[in-house]
């Protein structure tokens, strides 16, 4: 057994025992972390008791649903963690970049992101021996496959806050109100806050995450609730062109429309919003070539 690291408190560990007890930390559970290490929970026991045998203290306390770290464990992890992710990050990608790989990929994205951006691009992956399993997910379900090893990476506009996932920024979108010209023309005859109160407004959900951003770049207030939901916003576009009201999509969905006149822009008062997208993964996903060579290759293929 090769000993890597010297830990804080002068023992010396594997690099199997350091990631097990940074796996079982991260999702508090012995068998979620031996499902996602591919090694049985008592080989998952055994490496944290032997863990805890070196240190002379205990790293979890072991009830029903689970284990719960202890201060010890709080602080183990705190010395290791971030660099024992780097270095298995580091270790893949020259592992990728050394050999073909080859296996099976899985990434997942809102369904209109994946259709209009992600897929077009996935060229580089596929020429590496790649498979890709594609999958689609808003932002929860997103980082939930994340979490449970059901995808290996996820693109999204959100920033993940959860110290188990992993994000660079890869692009930003211009969020544009649009409608068809006849509605755009009817609303010009308005006050801008009147006609985005008057007039059907399309959103992807009750939220109205686009709609709301663009509201709040240009200060105003819009009261009424969405007339039409759809998490697509590909549907929001035919409904547009229908001319069942207007909304707020990304520049990108909208341009050949914008320019073909099928769809015109309502002038921002104040500033046209950017919303940044952002590609994901589970910190520990790295260490397999495979994902760190999807990552790295998404990484290039996406950026502008």
């Amino acid at each position: 057994m090769v000993i890597i690291h010297k830990s804080i408190y002068g023992t010396t560990m594997s690099l199997p025992q350091m990631r097990t007890f940074i796996e079982v930390y991260r999702r508090r559970s012995l068998s979620d972390a031996a499902r996602a290490l591919g090694i049985t929970q008592p080989a998952a026991s055994q490496h944290i008791a032997s863990l805890e045998a070196q240190l002379g203290h205990p790293l979890f306390d072991r009830h029903s649903r689970g284990v719960r770290p202890t201060a010890i464990a709080d602080d183990f992890a705190a010395s290791i963690g971030g660099s024992l992710d780097k270095a298995e990050a580091a270790l893949a990608s020259a592992r990728a970049r050394s050999v073909r790989i080859s296996g099976t990929v899985h990434i997942a994205a809102p369904s209109d992101l994946l259709g209009e951006m992600i897929t077009p691009r996935l060229g580089p992956l596929l020429d590496a021996g790649l498979d890709l399993r594609l999958h689609i997910g808003g932002r929860d379900a997103l980082y939930a496959m994340l979490l449970d090893d059901k995808v290996h990476l996820g693109i999204t506009a959100s920033r993940p806050e959860d110290a188990r996932l992993a994000y660079q920024e890869i692009g930003s979108e211009d969020l544009r109100a649009v409608a068809a010209p006849a509605i755009a023309e009817d609303m010009g005859r308005m006050p801008l806050s009147e006609a985005l109160n008057t007039v059907p407004c399309l959103a992807y959900d009750l939220d109205r995450p686009l709609v709301r951003n663009w509201l709040e770049a240009n200060q105003i207030e819009v009261a009424r609730l969405p007339a039409l939901t759809a998490p697509d916003l590909r549907v929001l576009r035919s409904g547009l062109c229908a001319g069942l009201g207007w909304t707020v999509l990304p520049g990108y969905l909208t341009s050949a429309e914008r320019t073909a006149c099928t769809l015109v822009e309502i002038a921002a008062p104040v500033r046209v919003p950017t919303n940044a997208f952002y590609l994901v993964w589970a910190k520990s996903s790295l260490r397999h070539p495979r994902v760190a060579l999807a990552r790295d290759a998404l990484i290039g293929a996406l950026r502008p």
